[in-house]
This record gives C-alpha cells, sequence and structure tokens, in this order.
C-alpha cells in the first residue's frame, strides 16, 4: 500500500513537472517591424531576429533584438544614419522587454486570448515600464504572437535633429509576430 502511494506520487510529480515544461515557450526567429511616418518621408524596417521566451508556470517573459539585425530602409544611407546616429546601435547593440503576464491563460488549450505583458522596455539605453497588449493564438500546441504599441522617441532618450524633423516622426510604430514553441 505504501508502495503504491509512494509510485502515485511519483507519477503525479512527474505529470507535474512535463505540464509546468510544456508551459515554456520560445523564439529565435521572432519577428519586429517598425515605421516612422513623418509628413515628408516613410520609413519601414524589420527585422526577423528576435529572440524570446515565455515562461506561463511563472507567468514572465523576455524578448531581445540586436538594433543592428533590421534592414528595409530606403536607402543604405538610411540605414546607416538609424544605426549611427539615432540608435547608436554600437554602444546600445540591442533593445529588449522582459516582465510578468497579468492574466491567467493557460497555453495548453487551443484558443484566443488577449494578454497584458507589464515589464521593462529597454531602447537606446533608456528603460521604461510599459504595459503592452498581445494576442495570442493557441492551435494543436503552437503559439502565435501578435502584438501592436508606439514608442515615443522621446522617451528613450532618441534626439531628432531639426534638419531631419519633417522626415523622422517622433512617435513609432511597432509590431511583433512570432510562432512560439514548446521548449
Amino acid at each position: 500500500m505504501i508502495a503504491m502511494r509512494r509510485y502515485t506520487l511519483i507519477l503525479v510529480s512527474l505529470f507535474t513537472f512535463s505540464c509546468v515544461r510544456a508551459q515554456v515557450y520560445g523564439t529565435n526567429n521572432g519577428s519586429i517591424s517598425f515605421s516612422s511616418d513623418a509628413p515628408l518621408e516613410l520609413i519601414r524596417a524589420s527585422s526577423n531576429e528576435m529572440k524570446g521566451r515565455v515562461d506561463m508556470s511563472k507567468k514572465i517573459f523576455a524578448f531581445s533584438i540586436r538594433i543592428g539585425s533590421f534592414n528595409g530602409f530606403n536607402s543604405p544611407l538610411q540605414k546607416e544614419h538609424f544605426n549611427e546616429n539615432y540608435m547608436e546601435s554600437v554602444q546600445f547593440p540591442n533593445a529588449s522587454f522582459s516582465g510578468r503576464i497579468i492574466e491567467d491563460i493557460d497555453l495548453t488549450k487551443d484558443g484566443s486570448y488577449t494578454v497584458r505583458a507589464k515589464g521593462n522596455l529597454t531602447i537606446h539605453g533608456v528603460t521604461q515600464e510599459r504595459i503592452i497588449k498581445s494576442d495570442l493564438v493557441v492551435k494543436d500546441g503552437k503559439v502565435s504572437l501578435r502584438s501592436n504599441f508606439t514608442v515615443l522617441l522621446s522617451e528613450h532618450n532618441i534626439l531628432i535633429p531639426k534638419v531631419v524633423h519633417e522626415k523622422l516622426a517622433s512617435e513609432i510604430k511597432v509590431e511583433v509576430k512570432a510562432e512560439l514553441s514548446a521548449s
């Protein structure tokens, strides 16, 4: 009888461990795109190098992107100015967002969920606390993440010279897409 209880406890523990483990999802090729829609110029760029992990059992997440990985600018000179003059990507090579998920959701169940992620958004070496909404779609164990939000350049000490004020928006639209898989 004691052996049976011990065996049952071991099975329950293993099952619980595997369920908890199945609540960790990640990506190494998520997509981030941004657009600056200023009066004289529309600038768009994107990267498919976003890396991140979500641990639903602990309700924590962390995502990062290498600034130099963005492509799709209107010209090579524009990309150079983005990296050297505005983002200073040698000094601040990465942007990141990490924190906690506010809602309780179970990603092992198919469905569509809206979650709020509260955490620290670090861009250009400046960290701002943000709450960013994201849509998650779970289907057959695969999780699709989509999010849209804006970033004010002034909040991250990214200065816009008067010379290009009409070509660079002070508010940047950001879109994030990722397919997360269990890890």
